[in-house]
């Protein structure tokens, strides 16, 4: 009796329950995709704490010990903590129990967070009132604690960061065309929240300092 030819169709994977697992992926005869390797996504601690798997007190746990890594690394405002623990999954009645505790022992503090932004900001980079506002909006800093953050800043200090600033600026292209020298400047004051007119006064003084003409400079606005 001859040899049977070819292999049976249950090694082949083939007939139609063949075909259905080939088009999802899975290997004939069962396994699905975890067979290539895949692992299923993590649970997040909200979807443990709904399906039963942990308690409260381990979710509370869990969220204190998230917050405090992430405050040793850097501090951050109640918001940036709140938008930090949606992303990663944690409940968002537990976040703000722990939260409110963290705010009760003064390791959330947004009014001395601002503070500290705003000098910073001036001291290190040389911003303007406007420019450190921007980024305690963007750090999710209420308007009440920015303006009294930024009540800190006397005029007379902005005005004295933004003419060194500025000397520093025309300094970097002394070998440019007085025009472009004026519009780079310029550009860079506004950027760090200078006003345009007050930009233009400071970098205008820079450049005379330098011993370069300017009389014959007016501003306009575009």
């Amino acid at each position: 009796m001859g040899k049977r030819r070819g292999r049976p169709a249950a090694q082949e994977g083939g007939g139609e329950n063949g075909r259905e697992a080939a088009r999802d992926g899975r290997r004939p005869g069962g396994r699905g995709r975890r067979a290539t390797g895949e692992r299923a996504p993590r649970r997040t601690v909200a979807e443990r704490l709904e399906a039963g798997e942990i308690s409260r007190d381990d979710a509370v746990e869990k969220t204190r010990e998230v917050v405090l890594r992430i405050l040793t690394a850097a501090q951050k405002s109640r918001r940036e903590l709140e938008q930090s623990l949606a992303r990663k999954g944690y409940p968002e009645d537990v976040v703000v129990q722990v939260l409110d505790r963290f705010g009760e022992v003064g390791l959330v503090d947004d009014a001395t967070y601002a503070e500290t932004i705003v000098r910073t900001r001036h001291a290190e980079r040389g911003l303007a009132r406007r420019g450190i506002a921007a980024e305690l909006r963007r750090r999710g800093i209420d308007e009440d604690t920015a303006v009294e953050a930024l009540d800190q800043l006397d005029p007379d200090d902005e005005r004295a960061a933004g003419a060194r600033l500025a000397a520093k600026l025309v300094t970097r292209t002394r070998s440019l065309d007085r025009e472009v020298r004026v519009r780079r400047a310029v550009g860079s004051l506004a950027r760090k929240g200078y006003a345009p007119g007050l930009a233009f006064e400071l970098v205008k003084d820079a450049l005379a300092a330098e011993g370069e003409e300017t009389d014959d400079l007016g501003y306009a606005e575009d």
